[in-house]
């Protein structure tokens, strides 16, 4: 039984851009085990529901799903646990600075290997959007597919 490794993964966290308001961007690496790099090689993973905390002065992610490994054994990892995140000393502080404001909080925009095939994850520093602010979103949206379309006609 062969596992399909891809060159490069990309997950992405769709619904952040639209439920948040990105203020911030942090590209920090990630403490996995061995079956879960090699899940994460095969994009099993999943951030739409995770998010970051502070827990003992570290950033961790919290809620991250990596499916186990199908070729594990007893050494297969939990899908859900909670994983430390790799970052500056002062990146942390900037960022443990702004979490006091009211409203603002930490979440994961996408989940990648990069060139040297290390495990990254872009997180943000985001406020959460009012309702009339999605529906804003959503008429933009709208309004660049249908412009798009009216260029295709022409």
């Amino acid at each position: 039984m062969k596992v399909k490794l891809e060159k490069s993964v990309n997950i992405f966290n769709k619904r952040a851009r639209f439920e948040y308001e990105i203020l911030d961007e942090y590209e920090a690496g990630i403490v996995l085990t061995g079956t879960e790099i090699k899940s994460l090689r095969s994009s099993k993973a999943s951030i739409t529901e995770s998010f970051c905390q502070f827990i003992n002065d570290e950033l961790y992610v919290i809620n991250m799903m990596i499916d186990e490994y199908k070729l594990g054994t007893f050494y297969n990892h939990k899908t859900k646990r909670e994983r430390k995140l790799l970052l500056h000393h002062y990146e942390l502080q900037k960022l443990k600075k702004k979490l006091k404001d009211v409203g603002n909080t930490i979440i994961p925009l996408k989940l990648y290997i990069n060139n040297h095939g290390k495990a990254k994850l872009l997180i943000s520093l985001a406020r959460g959007k009012k309702l009339f602010d999605k529906r804003e979103a959503i008429k933009d949206r709208e309004n660049k597919v249908n412009i798009q379309r009216l260029l295709k006609k022409s």
